[in-house]
């Protein structure tokens, strides 16, 4: 039998993408999610039944493409992946926090979290598929939503590079005091995973840690069709 996406999960080299996070901000991780599952998540961008909000980023200038959220309930493997990535994430967030000298501590289940957020009017849910046709980009940007911010997400790649479309390459820039900002290209495959910063991450510098910004994006489509999941932990106002 094929593992569950929860085995799967729990299965990754927690170590290592950890290691790739306080290196780079990001880390990919490879077939999360089999085809048949991509082609199942990328199918539901036609249920509007299953979204609470369709954007289309060209009238807010934040692209080209469009992208929905969905709504509570969600559908059970964007559940899954919420529930069951996010402990593993926390030990992560937390210490990038007491590096950064953030107070806010995270706990371990989601479900705490998330009524963290309801508690403060968060009460939107957050994971979204987001749809690019030939010529749309998503312009670099942060999910951020309200005054609660868990500071990792996750996208996965739904479609398959140079045979569903061609360009389209995930991208993040790191904005470093008094330096040039750091550009980052993550390749993926239908079903790869990148777990990537929200918003800030410490950097050891010669006096200790500090402080970098990052923000993530979409390069244009050349050609095709892609679709992507996103992954966010905290609720929206």
């Amino acid at each position: 039998m094929p593992a569950t996406i929860a085995q799967r999960i729990d299965a990754l080299d927690w170590a290592g993408i950890e290691q790739d996070l306080d290196r780079y901000g990001c880390a990919a991780v490879p077939q999360l999610v089999t085809p048949p599952e991509c082609d199942a998540l990328a199918a539901l961008y036609s249920r509007d039944d299953l979204f609470r909000s369709r954007v289309v980023m060209a009238r807010h200038g934040f692209g080209r493409g469009e992208y929905k959220y969905f709504d509570y309930p969600l559908p059970d493997m964007i559940g899954q992946l919420r529930t069951v990535m996010y402990p593993h994430l926390v030990p992560v967030a937390n210490r990038w926090n007491e590096a950064m000298g953030i107070d806010v501590r995270y706990p371990p289940k989601h479900a705490d979290f998330i009524d963290r957020c309801h508690d403060a009017g968060q009460v939107r849910p957050t994971p979204l598929i987001l749809q690019y046709g030939e010529g749309d980009y998503n312009c670099l940007h942060q999910d951020l939503y309200g005054e609660h911010v868990f500071p990792l997400q996750v996208a996965i790649l739904l479609s398959e590079p140079g045979r569903d479309f061609t360009g389209g390459e995930f991208v993040m820039t790191e904005q470093r005091p008094r330096m040039q900002s750091r550009a980052e290209v993550v390749p993926l495959a239908k079903g790869d995973a990148v777990v990537f910063t929200v918003n800030s991450r410490p950097v050891e510098g010669a006096r200790g840690p500090y402080r970098v910004k990052l923000r993530h994006g979409v390069s244009r489509l050349r050609s095709g069709r892609r679709y992507t999941v996103g992954v966010i932990f905290h609720d929206a106002l």
